[in-house]
């Protein structure tokens, strides 16, 4: 784009401020939104980025300060009157109606209709929208149906089937595959040429460096800069965000079990839901990865290890000894405990606080003669928030207003409480930042230099090479073959992934 200081804003902030029950997350935000520019926000977790991006986008009243659309003042700004001024978001927490059809969701309130009478014309409507995007689904699934990923692009769709001309797109690839991200950037840059904005919230730097025009980077509620992309680093990109002159850490360093001592053994699980005859170990101590492609099975892998999804035949061994009929419940009690995928459906109850969400497996530690002893719950919830670093540090704090990344903190730290003997993580850094990550990655390593069992589950390779001391490939829900991080690479790893596609078998190790 031709970043010209003189055009006309599509989007004017001045002096933005944003605070949740007395606590400020957005401090005096002021900032151009040009017309015809990809423009990226970043920042650490509790930054304020999505926080901005939903002031933009009409979903949050700011507090103080005023905002300019094309130049006349938005106000009142609510969605409905985002919309009518041709600005949509689509939310990094997905925002669907699981009973509805793809085609519904993507046009809901803008149906076509006759004298008030509904046409049936959403699936035609959404051929055509899927076909400038790149994106392929059924229009008449139950959206219920849909993995996150395919959920994900509905979200998209839907902010595309408004023909807005400014999109804020919040975390929009955090449940898709490279090439599913490569299409998004395509049809970001499609939006670009045709004159309209793009606001991308997002905590990949690299899907930053590569797709946008101009970032603005938010630390701590305050804006530090606003910078031409192609003029900066991945690395000055982070320091900005962390401050201090900081750069991206690497993964912490991998401690081998001086002894292998078996945690978990997992023999021929089966499910209902796609597990199709998984064999794995994981010895005491130890971190393993499962490593897949969108739809491999990986998560219903774990899900029958648990107990989440009933197990149809297999076996679970936890340190020696056999239990079958696995449920979440039983398997919490032996100490196998499980982060899903899903924070806001499957991990945290959003309408209680942090302390409650924290606490809530492990009401029975904190109990006397049935009283919960609230100073002593509070007491091992603050440490967890002290440790994690959640933001806001507010024991009471409504867990609706914590950014994506600090609900993944709370989260991990609600299972992290009792030191467990097994833990399942599934895709434990997904929606943070780099700072955030760390954070995590270091209590992962933690969790197995105490000598806790780690399952981990990652759409990002890089991830699971980085952390694991050992990785199963998984295809059609079983595992086809098991690779030491050590000695492979990302393009090496993809390569087999794509090779055992659709064959579902073991290879023989070398």
């Amino acid at each position: 784009m031709n970043l010209n200081a003189t055009t006309m804003p599509a989007i004017r902030a001045r002096g933005i401020g944003v605070a949740f029950g007395g606590i400020s997350v957005l401090r005096d935000v002021t900032l151009d939104i040009l017309p015809g520019e990809i423009h990226g926000l970043i920042g650490e977790n509790g930054a304020g980025k999505s926080t901005l991006g939903k002031v933009l986008g009409g979903y949050y009243t700011a507090s103080a300060g005023e905002l300019e659309v094309f130049g006349t003042r938005a106000h009142p700004w609510n969605p409905p009157a985002a919309l009518a001024r041709g600005v949509a978001i689509m939310h990094q927490e997905l925002q669907l109606v699981p009973d509805l059809t793809v085609a519904q969701n993507v046009f809901l309130g803008i149906e076509e209709h006759s004298f008030g009478v509904l046409k049936t014309t959403e699936a035609a409507r959404l051929d055509e929208l899927m076909a400038s995007s790149g994106f392929t689904l059924q229009p008449n699934a139950v959206v219920s149906t849909l993995p996150i990923a395919d959920q994900q692009k509905i979200e998209i769709l839907r902010a595309l089937a408004r023909h807005a001309k400014v999109i804020v797109m919040d975390e929009p690839t955090s449940s898709l595959s490279k090439g599913e991200i490569t299409q998004l950037h395509e049809a970001m840059k499609a939006l670009r040429d045709e004159g309209r904005t793009v606001i991308y919230v997002s905590h990949f730097l690299d899907d930053i460096m590569e797709i946008t025009d101009r970032v603005t980077v938010l630390r701590d509620g305050a804006l530090v800069a606003t910078k031409i992309t192609a003029q900066e680093t991945k690395s000055s990109l982070v320091s900005a965000m962390l401050g201090d002159g900081k750069t991206e850490t690497p993964f912490p360093q991998k401690k081998i079990p001086a002894k292998r001592v078996a945690a978990l053994q997992v023999t021929g699980i089966a499910s209902g839901k796609g597990a199709n005859g998984a064999t794995l170990h994981v010895n005491k101590g130890e971190i393993v990865g499962l490593i897949g492609l969108v739809g491999s099975g990986r998560s219903e892998i774990a899900r029958a290890i648990i107990g989440a999804d009933p197990a149809t035949s297999g076996e679970v061994v936890l340190e020696g000894t056999a239990y079958g009929k696995a449920s979440v419940a039983k398997s919490n009690d032996l100490g196998m405990v499980m982060v899903p995928e899903d924070r806001r459906k499957q991990g945290l109850v959003m309408t209680i606080p942090v302390c409650a969400n924290m606490t809530l497996p492990h009401l029975s530690q904190f109990s006397l003669a049935g009283i919960i002893r609230s100073g002593l719950e509070r007491l091992h919830a603050g440490r967890l928030i002290d440790h994690f670093s959640v933001r806001p540090a507010d024991l009471d704090g409504n867990i609706l207003n914590y950014s994506g990344g600090n609900q993944q903190k709370v989260l991990i730290s609600k299972w992290l409480m009792e030191d467990p003997r097994v833990i399942l993580l599934d895709e434990p850094s997904r929606g943070v930042d780099v700072g955030a990550r760390e954070t995590i990655h270091n209590a992962i390593a933690e969790l197995a230099e105490k000598g806790a069992a780690v399952l981990l589950i990652s759409s990002e390779i890089e991830e699971v090479l980085g952390l694991a001391h050992r990785a199963y490939l998984v295809d059609r829900g079983r595992i086809v073959e098991e690779i030491d991080p050590a000695t492979s690479d990302v393009a090496e790893v993809l390569a087999a992934l794509f090779r055992h596609q659709g064959t579902g078998k073991m290879e023989e190790a070398s």
